[in-house]
C-alpha cells in the first residue's frame, strides 16, 4: 500500500460479505490502488452490499465526510479533546485505539491492508481496545454512526481524496 498522508476525504461504503463487489477489479474483495496509496472504485458505491434502509444507501452515496491521521503526532492527537466528530477519523497505520481522556462514546472499525473491515465495536470514553491481529487502520466516528453508514464486519471501504488532500503523485 502506497504512503498516506494527513489530509482529508471522503469515505465510500462500496461492497460486503453478501458479494456486492467481491473479486470484480482484482484483489480480495475488489480492492484496487493507486500509487498515492487510495484504493479505487468509487463508482461503484451505489452497487454495494444493501442494509435494507433507503437513508444509509443515500448517505453511501454521497459519501462520508473523512480526515485521515497518518503522522504519527495527529494519531497521538486522535479525538481527544474534541466534543464529537463529524464524518470519521481514519487511523492508519494502527491496529488498536483507546478512549482515555475522551468525552464521548465511539464506534471503531478494524481495516485489513485491503480497506475491508475485519471488525466493528463500540468503545465508552476510559476503555481500551484490544488490538486486532490483521488491522492495519483504524476508522472511528461518533457511537452508531458506522451502523447507520452500513459499515460493519465484511463490508470494504473506498477513499477517495479530498479538497484538501495533498495530490497524486505523478508518474513520469
Amino acid at each position: 500500500m502506497g504512503r498516506w498522508r494527513d489530509g482529508t476525504g471522503t469515505l465510500l461504503v462500496v461492497g460486503g460479505a453478501d458479494g456486492g463487489s467481491d473479486g470484480a477489479d482484482g484483489g480480495p474483495m475488489g480492492a484496487k490502488e493507486d500509487a498515492g496509496g487510495v484504493a479505487g472504485g468509487a463508482g461503484r458505491a451505489e452497487g454495494g452490499a444493501g442494509t435494507g434502509r433507503a437513508e444509509s444507501g443515500a448517505r453511501r452515496a454521497e459519501g462520508i465526510p473523512l480526515t485521515i491521521a497518518a503522522s504519527y503526532r495527529a494519531r497521538a492527537r486522535g479525538l481527544l479533546g474534541r466534543d464529537g466528530l463529524t464524518g470519521a477519523l481514519l487511523l492508519t497505520p494502527a491496529s488498536g485505539v483507546h478512549t482515555f481522556r475522551m468525552r464521548f462514546a465511539i464506534d471503531v472499525a478494524y481495516l485489513d491492508r485491503h480497506l475491508t473491515v475485519l471488525d466493528v465495536h463500540t468503545l465508552r470514553p476510559g476503555r481500551l481496545g484490544r488490538p486486532r491481529l490483521r488491522s492495519r487502520h483504524v476508522l472511528e466516528a461518533e457511537a452508531g454512526a458506522l451502523e447507520h453508514w452500513g459499515v460493519r464486519r465484511g463490508v470494504r471501504v473506498v477513499i477517495a481524496p479530498g479538497p484538501s488532500a495533498p495530490p497524486s503523485p505523478s508518474v513520469r
